[in-house]
Parts: C-alpha cells; sequence; structure tokens
C-alpha cells in the first residue's frame, strides 16, 4: 500500500514559519510532480503549489513571495517552507503525487496561525 506520511503542522503566530515535509516511496516519487493542496474548514480543497521532476515549482497567488515547495530526489521527500504565516493560511495541509494510473494522497497536517 502506498503511503505519503505528511509532518511538520503546528501552532504558529501570525508572521512566524514552520516547514511541512512529505515523504513519499521511490517508485512513484521520482519521476512525478508533487503538489501541496490545503483545506480550511468550510472551503474546498485547494492547490497551493506544485514542483514537477525536474524542479520547475507553480504557486497559488495566496501563497506567492511566501511559500516555497522543494524537493529531496535523494530521500524522497517534498518540503513546503511556509513564512510570513498569516491567519488565512490556518488549514489541513495534504501532499499528493499523480502518476499515470492515479493519483495518492497524505493523511494531512494541520496548520494553526492564531495569536
Amino acid at each position: 500500500q502506498v503511503q505519503l506520511v505528511e509532518s511538520g503542522g503546528g501552532l504558529v503566530q501570525p508572521g512566524g514559519s514552520l516547514r511541512l515535509s512529505c515523504a513519499a516511496p521511490g517508485s512513484i516519487f521520482s519521476n512525478n510532480a508533487m503538489h501541496w493542496y490545503r483545506q480550511a474548514p468550510g472551503k474546498q480543497r485547494e492547490l497551493v503549489a506544485t514542483i514537477t521532476s525536474g524542479g520547475g515549482t507553480n504557486y497559488a497567488d495566496s501563497v506567492k513571495g511566501r511559500f516555497t515547495i522543494s524537493r529531496d530526489n535523494a530521500k524522497n521527500t517534498v518540503y513546503l517552507q511556509m513564512n510570513s504565516l498569516k491567519s488565512d493560511d490556518t488549514a489541513v495541509y495534504y501532499c499528493k503525487v499523480s502518476t499515470a494510473i492515479r493519483n495518492y494522497w497524505g493523511q494531512g497536517t494541520q496548520v494553526t496561525v492564531s495569536s
């Protein structure tokens, strides 16, 4: 069974930083794009950031300049560095990998931005 394991969420004050990690099996990590999504209470899940297998990146307008997605192919891990956090960033964050066969999702990690 393929599992994506996320970590790094928590409670942080506005203006603070967090780094999320998502580890995936090498069989699906190496040749596929990785994505971070988030879902706030009462809202639809939204795409936050994408990194291709070659390292190209894309971001939602709401996080551009504050969040950075990166990947370590040796560790089969994707990261989301989140800086200048705002209360609107409060959500459950999920990583996803899309293969030719199906999508795989992590279990989610809670990020709460509050004073």
